[in-house]
């Protein structure tokens, strides 16, 4: 979240769009009902289906799975058209009125620089045109036709009304008042909160799909705003926390990345991630990237950490390419795969193409769960009939089940989506064998590390060398884990501004504040972002002041939030370019003449005066918010409409010619099993329900009696035409596999006209497996496509196609 839970109460206008809070974050939702109570807030819903959240929405539409892109396109289109932006804001803050470089462009729903051989960009062009001083040219009128506000509106000028509904469904009238809506919010006194989860995020243009709410909320200048920004719901209580400390195959904690191949030494690896201003008078923070490595790095490795050896560069894997939870099922697939740890995690119901899944694991030699419940993956080898149809005697692959802790049988810290990180207290012991995951992981490294002392190794350099001076080797603590991804000085940290003055920090102190790194060794920090957790003064995360005296939400003495505990992230952006806040009455940061002062922490350099024109978004090279995305998306600088890899309409009506993304990676064999609209007719999303959490309710008897088994969703049209009756047993097949469910006949989806074509969607919730507390059912992840985001791999679980039967009688 760029904004945090309780401050969805500021806002004027609430866009969910990509989410079902009211089911999926319920304790959230209030604070949406909490705007519609005391703002007045209109609340917008963009859906596959008329969900709880719908209920309660002033404007609900019904859009085609896979189609969001195309709706939001059309948002851009008419906030360009009549001029309904916060113009000030766009022209200060953003980069409309930076100019492309000759040979950029677009046509037929290609981008410049496309090889269709390798499915992939050459992004050359995707770049600023440079002056001869190195920084970037601008146009602060607008008007030259290579400045990014010009290319943008010729780019979008596509996206008609009726282009809209023909792709969407969504009727003009209804988009033309949900655009209405949502322009009214371009007002400097006037925000519009966007609230999205996994029916963004999976799809094949996922990362896109939030990027372009990301460039209307630029437009209408609600980013940095209290009630504005583009804020992300996650799916667990802690997954922002992993995502913070570098869950994913490509990143080490604090979003740095982990080296590639061509990285072949510490120079070249900081070179490129250490950013220039391209503007003058701007900050780019990331020119701080070495502190943050080398803090790293010292907190990690230790004394083995020298400038000398790069700060034990060569201690880093260096990827070949990057190994996500798609190509390391693919490898598995292609029996590449030895052995698999997985942790906190089923992947059997959790990942497409259930078959696949089955054969890749059933060619380990070994597989470790490490989970508090029996899953579907750890008994992915046993014979549950038709629910998983496999023979035990073929399957040779060794599984070791090791007994984990629920989150109320540890202590330690939950980052929740608002980047707040709070406290929690152990309040049982887990039961029988059960361990905390700490614990677990300690016995096997330090079993590793004494393997590698006896035995050698050809580089046991990484795993000999890792620090690991806690109290109790194979117990590491929550706080001592805390403490260290906060940090310390190693040595006395001296004043930059004034060396005689005392030291920011002593040798051994807890660091404050990551403005206190430093990349000559003297300090260690295991995550940058979280620095100033787990101070000398104590453990920030578990305070619980109210104090509010903003009356914003803002609590600045509950938990702590990152970075720096801001509530929200590029509130410089609330205040005008002279400092003075664009809404009175929503004060957030302000220049007081002196310094940047305000009710959150300030995200600029507090003593920046307004007329040395620093911009607000400070991660930034240019210093503001781009609308233009340069080379850091796969498939192009703009977002565009592309269908998904399963579409019932065949050819996308924007382009014939170029019909899915065609930046994602699709490997052969699963091109080959994907359907077509002439065997497959229908389109289908999953979705979750808030009687269950996952796969995880399913083992508790309260949720498992309220929900007790796997329905399908079925339009009344569509039930009608098949002969299907709410109750009957309903078979739903897709070119990878088929699931039987109870059908729920609904009016909460309707038949939409796409193209000139009918098309119907089913639902599908994902909840049921073969083990658990509820009656036993098919994983709905048998029929889902196994091709994922051209960004980050996720899977396209929202999007795809299938046929839809009645079976048998007793066949449910």
């Amino acid at each position: 979240m760029t904004n945090n839970w309780v401050d969805i109460k500021n806002a004027n206008v609430v866009l969910v769009m990509g989410g079902n809070p009211a089911e999926a974050h319920p304790c959230g939702f209030k604070w949406v009902v909490e705007a519609k109570a005391h703002n007045k807030a209109q609340l917008i819903v963009v859906d596959p289906r008329f969900t709880r959240t719908a209920a309660v929405a002033d404007v609900f539409a019904q859009i085609r799975p896979g189609s969001d892109i195309a709706f939001l396109g059309g948002v851009i289109r008419h906030l360009l058209e009549k001029d309904a932006i916060q113009k000030d804001y766009v022209t200060s803050y953003t980069n409309a009125a930076f100019i492309v470089k000759e040979g950029y462009g677009f046509e037929d729903g290609l981008f410049s620089g496309y090889d269709e051989a390798k499915h992939a960009y050459d992004k050359s062009s995707w770049s600023y045109e440079m002056g001869a001083d190195g920084f970037a040219k601008i146009d602060p009128t607008l008007q030259d036709p290579r400045c990014v506000y010009q290319l943008m509106k010729r780019h979008y000028a596509r996206y008609t009304p009726k282009m809209v509904a023909d792709v969407t469904g969504v009727p003009e009238g209804t988009f033309q008042r949900i655009c209405e809506a949502i322009a009214s919010t371009s007002a400097p006194d006037r925000t519009l909160t966007s609230l999205y989860a996994l029916g963004w995020t999976q799809h094949s243009v996922g990362a896109q799909n939030i990027r372009t709410m990301g460039m209307i909320q630029l437009l209408l200048g609600n980013v940095g705003m209290p009630g504005g920004g583009v804020n992300a719901l996650r799916g667990h209580s802690n997954i922002q926390g992993l995502t913070d400390l570098g869950l994913l195959s490509d990143l080490l904690p604090g979003y740095m990345t982990v080296p590639r191949e061509a990285d072949g030494d510490v120079e070249t690896y900081l070179a490129k991630r250490t950013q220039k201003p391209i503007r003058p008078n701007q900050m780019s923070y990331w020119q701080n990237y070495p502190k943050f490595y080398v803090s790293f790095m010292k907190a990690w490795w230790g004394k083995a950490a020298t400038k000398e050896n790069g700060w034990a560069y060569d201690y880093l894997p260096k990827l070949d390419k990057v190994y996500d939870l798609l190509a390391v099922f693919d490898l598995m697939y292609e029996g590449k795969v030895n052995g698999y740890v997985c942790q906190g995690f089923n992947p059997l119901a959790s990942a497409p193409n259930k078959a696949k899944l089955l054969e890749g694991l059933s060619k380990l030699k070994f597989l470790v769960s490490i989970d508090p419940l029996v899953t579907e993956t750890s008994n992915f080898w046993q014979n549950h009939g038709d629910l998983n149809p496999v023979d035990p005697s073929k399957i040779q692959t060794e599984v070791f089940r090791l007994p984990s802790s629920c989150f109320a049988e540890e202590e330690g810290s939950l980052v929740n989506s608002g980047r707040w990180l709070q406290w929690h207290w152990k309040a049982a012991e887990p039961p029988g064998e059960g361990k905390g995951d700490p614990e677990i992981m300690a016995a096997i490294f330090n079993r590793i590390r004494t393997l590698y002392a006896k035995e050698g190794g050809a580089f046991p350099d990484p795993i000999r060398d890792l620090t690991w001076d806690y109290k109790i080797p194979d117990r590491p603590s929550a706080e001592e884990l805390a403490r260290e991804f906060n940090g310390k000085a190693l040595a006395d940290v001296p004043d930059p501004k004034d060396p005689k003055a005392p030291p920011l920090a002593k040798a051994g102190d807890q660091l404050a504040t990551f403005a206190h790194l430093q990349d000559d060794g003297s300090t260690a920090s295991g995550c940058w972002i979280f620095c100033g957790s787990f101070t000398q003064a104590g453990n920030q995360m578990a305070r619980r002041d109210t104090a509010d005296p903003s009356g914003l939400g803002v609590t600045p003495g509950w938990g702590w939030s990152w970075p720096a505990n801001r509530r929200v992230l590029y509130n410089r952006a609330s205040a005008d370019p002279s400092g003075k806040p664009w809404d009175p009455k929503r004060k957030l940061v302000w220049w007081n003449g002196a310094k940047w002062v305000g009710h959150d922490v300030p995200d600029f350099k507090v003593d920046s005066k307004p007329e040395e024109g620093m911009s607000p978004f400070i991660m930034n090279p240019e210093g503001v918010g781009r609308l233009f995305a340069l080379d850091k998306m796969a498939e192009g600088p703009f977002p565009e409409h592309y269908e998904p890899f399963e579409s019932p309409i065949g050819a996308n009506p924007l382009h014939p010619k170029v019909g899915p993304n065609p930046a994602a990676r699709l490997y052969a064999k699963d091109k080959a099993q994907l359907g077509l609209p002439g065997e497959f007719p229908y389109a289908a999303t999953t979705y979750r329900v808030v009687e269950h959490f996952h796969f995880w309710t399913k083992h508790a008897r309260i949720p498992a009696v309220l929900q007790p088994e796997l329905f399908i969703e079925l339009d009344e049209a569509l039930a009608a035409k098949k002969g299907i009756r709410s109750g009957d047993a309903v078979a739903v097949r897709s070119k990878r596999g088929r699931i039987v469910g109870k059908a729920v006949v609904t009016k909460r989806i309707k038949p939409l006209k796409i193209a000139g074509q009918e098309v119907h969607t089913v639902g599908i919730p994902i909840h049921w497996g073969f083990d658990g507390l509820t009656k036993p059912g098919y994983i709905s992840n048998t029929l889902t496509p196994f091709v994922g985001d051209a960004n980050t791999q996720t899977p396209e679980f929202k999007a795809f196609l299938v046929d839809v039967e009645k079976a048998a009688a007793g066949k449910v």
